[in-house]
């Protein structure tokens, strides 16, 4: 069958558009479908993002190999997906957003199997399944949160240099996803609705980790200040202490990263970070208030706020970026 694309508004894909919010709009245009049958050639379970190659029949009868990518192997994985879920020879039908510089790429909206069933990335919020009495567990982003503190972020009154490194900035050639390197904090631990994040506390330090690329931070809270002549790393140098049962964490010394402080906006070696970590009356959310200062590239300090569920039935599960598929992709 060969190719049938189908032009729509971004109002009308609804979810499919909403469902893939963690996808970047540089890489595929969501207000196009692209649907098609193949016969799948490759499946390749790696991360950044599990790819289904579907070779097809092109407009023009020639044949066609497209690459249909979908998330990342911890979200495909709760999604229902397996690494033995396609194999060569199968036949599919496809639905996805097209890549913009007209390869043949596609972001996966589904895939139908021969046998009927259909396969999607389930990005649903989760409910609320038990209380926390501690910070200690895992925890998954809350959208209606995440969302507007992410805006917010990108919002904020920029240097003249963070401006200029915000207008300059490309995420094909610039991101430093491309390269397997995470966002640091704010970012990427308790910064995304997709990936799980996970709190050990521990009597002299709190560990947290997050799904996304690997990326932990240690919280020392024994007592020791942050050391004067330290290598800066990615996601900085926190300690904290406990004021009653909200963990405070002071996070200095982060390294260079091109877009951290919102979209294209570089961390500096300046950076401040001061964030306050606490559950709600009810247990089943963590409330993270967050002050950023970063005076090379941020005119005004940042103040925000964002909140997590406890999500105890969930499982974290290792990223390990392939470097050479996340050069090749189109997306963040």
């Amino acid at each position: 069958m060969r190719i049938a694309l189908i032009i729509v508004t971004a109002a009308a894909l609804g979810m499919a558009v909403s469902g893939h919010a963690h996808h970047s709009d540089a890489g595929y245009d969501q207000e196009r479908i692209v649907g098609f049958q193949g016969t799948v050639t490759r499946y390749l379970w790696r991360n950044p993002h599990v790819t289904v190659y579907v070779e097809t029949t092109g407009e023009n009868g020639e044949s066609v190999e497209w690459g249909v990518e979908t998330g990342s192997t911890p979200i495909m994985t709760r999604s229902g997906w397996s690494r033995e879920l396609f194999a060569p020879g199968e036949m599919v039908n496809v639905r996805g957003h097209p890549d913009r510089q007209h390869r043949a790429h596609a972001m996966m909206i589904s895939i139908e199997k021969s046998d009927g069933s259909v396969w999607i990335q389930d990005e649903s919020d989760t409910p609320a399944t038990a209380s926390a009495t501690s910070l200690d567990g895992v925890w998954k982003g809350i959208g209606a949160t995440l969302g507007p503190f992410s805006r917010a972020l990108d919002a904020m009154p920029l240097t003249p240099a963070g401006a200029a490194a915000k207008a300059d900035y490309n995420f094909q050639i610039d991101s430093p996803i491309r390269e397997c390197i995470a966002p640091p904090a704010p970012g990427t631990v308790v910064g995304s609705t997709v990936y799980l994040n996970g709190f050990e506390v521990l009597e002299d330090r709190v560990i947290i980790r997050s799904e996304f690329f690997d990326a932990e931070r240690i919280v020392y809270l024994d007592g020791r200040d942050h050391p004067e002549n330290s290598e800066p790393t990615n996601q900085g140098h926190s300690i904290g202490h406990w004021e009653g049962e909200t963990l405070v964490v002071d996070t200095v010394l982060f390294a260079d990263h091109r877009s951290a402080n919102g979209t294209g906006v570089p961390s500096g070696p300046r950076k401040h970070l001061l964030e306050r970590f606490s559950l709600s009356d009810d247990g089943t959310r963590m409330i993270v208030e967050v002050e950023l200062e970063d005076p090379d590239y941020l005119a005004a300090q940042f103040s925000g706020s964002k909140e997590l569920l406890y999500a105890p039935q969930l499982q974290l599960y290792r990223y390990d970026c392939d470097p050479t598929l996340s050069r090749q992709a189109g997306f963040e």
